[in-house]
């Protein structure tokens, strides 16, 4: 056999030979989606290498991914001005298609911004609760919005577009890009890595289908049940805010494995880990993988910080369950991102 593209280690001078003619991953149909920025996050793990045959196959694998035109409908004098400009911010979306509790598949599950600070030594994930009680502009047909309403309604009156807008509107912070993988898809994602950690914070028994048992304390989980575990609200006194947390909890695993966990010395693993990450993942238009998963090389799981969006817990608004914002401690916040001053930005999130 002839040799493949290789590339190195930037934290070595090993080579890595990559199999010969991967063969592309087929187009993923326009589903549900749930966001993260995994993806990103442990390709650049995968491109410190910087030689060229190396960056020629992660740019085949990016000609492989979904491009969704995220800006599309956003009015222009409504976005707001980009401050800082050697920082980065990147809205992250979408909702499991997969999951049996998603019986219409037009809601936005989960909603992360994460922020990359200039020079790119960490990154910031705020987490947006899915029933945080916003304003949302008024859609492009202009049959939904122009009123306050759950944050999860931009997605199912606008779409992408739209959502881009209510988080601009509520943050103040100009989205510079949307990243897009489909959930029910990180299944094969872990599987690649042959499982993750995860230290379980509770005993419990999921609600779906095979009730999948799970105890507290640490345990390898491989990708049907760590979807499981990230899928599960109802057996927990917080809901989807214990949601959010273990997908937090799930990104970090995923990262420490890919990191330490050989992928990069497995030519097998390393093909199947970037076909099924192609395969689950888009993004909008503008977005080079490549460029920004090079960006983030030497980030790992301890350089990255998990937020929540500042909230005052749930409560009602007439006869909806929703998340209520907490204003002024989310403005010190935003503020802080939009300026690019991580200290004041993790300062705020006390």
């Amino acid at each position: 056999m002839s040799r493949g593209p290789m590339f190195a280690d930037h934290d070595s001078t090993e080579v890595i030979e990559i199999p010969e003619d991967p063969q592309p991953p087929k187009k993923k149909s326009r589903r549900g989606r749930t966001i993260v920025l995994i993806t990103l996050l442990v390709l650049a793990l995968l491109a410190g290498g910087g030689l060229i045959a190396g960056g020629l196959y992660y740019r085949s694998v990016e000609g492989s991914i979904d491009r969704v035109d995220a800006f599309k409908d956003v009015p222009a004098e409504s976005r707001p001005q980009k401050v800082a400009d050697d920082a980065k911010n990147i809205l992250i979306l979408g909702s499991d298609s997969r999951d049996p509790e998603n019986t219409t598949g037009t809601r936005s599950d989960t909603i992360i911004l994460a922020h990359l600070p200039k020079g790119r030594g960490s990154a910031q994930m705020i987490s947006i609760p899915r029933d945080l009680w916003v304003s949302v502009p008024k859609s492009k047909d202009g049959q939904h919005g122009g009123r306050d309403a759950k944050i999860n309604s931009a997605f199912a009156w606008g779409g992408i577009p739209l959502t881009v807008q209510t988080v601009e509107k509520y943050t103040g912070v100009r989205v510079d890009h949307v990243a897009i993988i489909d959930f029910a898809g990180f299944q094969e994602i872990i599987d690649a890595l042959d499982g993750v950690e995860i230290d379980v914070e509770q005993s419990f028994t999921s609600i779906h289908k095979p009730h999948r048992k799970f105890t507290k304390g640490p345990q390898t989980l491989d990708g049907a049940a760590a979807l499981d575990y990230a899928r599960e609200r109802y057996a927990f006194r917080d809901g989807d805010f214990a949601r959010m947390r273990h997908q937090q909890q799930l990104i970090k695993a995923v990262l420490d494995k890919a990191a330490s966990g050989g992928l990069l010395t497995n030519p097998g693993r390393l093909n199947s880990f970037l076909r099924a990450t192609a395969d689950a993942v888009s993004v909008d238009e503008t977005m080079s993988v490549f460029d920004t998963a090079t960006e983030l090389r030497h980030l790992r799981s301890g350089s990255l910080t998990f937020l929540t969006s500042p909230n005052k817990g749930s409560g009602r608004v007439g006869s909806e369950s929703v998340v209520l914002d907490d204003p002024q401690k989310a403005k010190a916040l935003y503020d802080a991102v939009r300026r690019d001053s991580v200290p004041d930005l993790l300062n705020a999130a006390k």
